[in-house]
């Protein structure tokens, strides 16, 4: 299974690094691809060494301005032209799509990925990894937005919520019918 992952590459605090580095050893010794932004710097970077340590490959997608921080080791790397290119290509290459914590350029993403499943552009299960409570606010909102009819469809099919990569990983493999 291709997992694309969304995430920051901001260097951050123990809560944060060690379950993300425990979801990607999950990925790397499920024998899976991780398909993400390519830099290795910050969460990225721990996210891909575990994948890699695990025994997982490494399909990254960086853009021109972030070619200098792009993983030098990864199984394949693609350069976009921009952002949006950026998008599209991490959405082809993958079966599945994981949102970690991040900032606003993680939120952009995870918001378009909702988005254009919403539209039926495409039907990649999508879990929010919902790492220390960091989305907590999120969640409360979507379920507003799912009470006042602003959803076309049920939360649950756009998106799975889960607390660690255990469930994560559980959800997306039973939605794609991996064993």
């Amino acid at each position: 299974m291709n997992i694309c992952v969304f995430l920051s590459a901001a260097d951050l605090d123990e809560r944060y690094t060690r379950p993300a580095r425990e979801f990607a050893e999950l990925i790397g010794k499920g024998g899976h691809t991780l398909v993400w932004g390519g830099s290795d710097s910050g969460l990225m970077k721990v996210v891909a060494d575990g994948v890699q340590e695990g025994g997982g490959r490494l399909v990254g997608v960086s853009v021109d301005f972030l070619h200098a921080v792009a993983r030098p080791n990864a199984d394949e790397m693609v350069i976009a032209k921009d952002l949006a290119e950026r998008k599209a290509l991490l959405l082809a290459k993958s079966d599945a799509v994981v949102v970690m914590v991040g900032g606003t350029g993680t939120l952009d993403e995870a918001t378009e990925i909702l988005e254009l499943k919403k539209h039926g552009m495409h039907r990649h299960p999508v879990v929010l990894l919902n790492t220390a409570g960091f989305y907590d606010g999120l969640k409360e909102q979507f379920r507003r937005m799912e009470d006042e009819g602003f959803l076309p469809l049920p939360l649950t099919d756009l998106v799975f919520f889960a607390e660690d990569g255990v469930g994560a990983l559980a959800y997306l493999e039973e939605a794609l019918g991996v064993q």
